[in-house]
């Protein structure tokens, strides 16, 4: 019985390790993970006002402002159903524009604006960040070009070759 007990109390501890590892595990993703949405998601969803999050969507033409401090900016992020004011302290991406694709992280202010800790600008013309693309084409409001069509003549870069031509 002696030996019984002692595996018994083995095993009990081991799944109590166990336990406890999976436990800490779920508790890092659950701090580390943050969602996306865009305004008219977020208008759907209850925001605790300290949970990050991820906004993305389109800087709405004539919203973006500067505030005296000359560091802090407001503008609004849109989906074209709906909008969403951000106020962040900082500055800019190069690219950031008015109409030009955005996602913002941070958390939702008290007073409904989202409190932006990092602003991230599309890269080029033909780039818009995943998750704003899908949440424009869920809306309804996407008017991209489809990704993989190369331009008519696009190649690897290597000369056309020409008719007749001898090396």
């Amino acid at each position: 019985m002696k030996r019984k007990h002692k595996r018994l109390m083995f095993v009990l501890g081991g799944m109590a390790a166990l336990g406890i590892a999976a436990g800490l595990v779920v508790s890092a993703f659950d701090e580390n993970l943050v969602f996306f949405f865009s305004p008219t998601e977020l208008a759907a969803k209850e925001i605790k006002p300290d949970q990050r999050i991820r906004i993305g969507g389109l800087v709405e033409a004539g919203s973006l402002t500067k505030e005296t401090d000359g560091v802090t900016v407001r503008f609004s992020v849109t989906d074209n159903t709906k909008s969403l004011a951000v106020r962040y302290k900082g500055i800019l991406p190069d690219l950031f524009r008015e109409g030009q694709g955005v996602v913002a992280e941070g958390r939702m202010g008290t007073d409904g604006v989202f409190e932006a800790s990092e602003v991230l600008a599309k890269h080029d013309e033909n780039y818009m960040p995943r998750e704003v693309a899908d949440a424009l084409k869920k809306s309804g409001e996407w008017k991209g070009e489809k990704h993989g069509d190369a331009p008519a003549g696009a190649n690897s870069g290597a000369p056309a070759p020409t008719e007749g031509a001898t090396q």
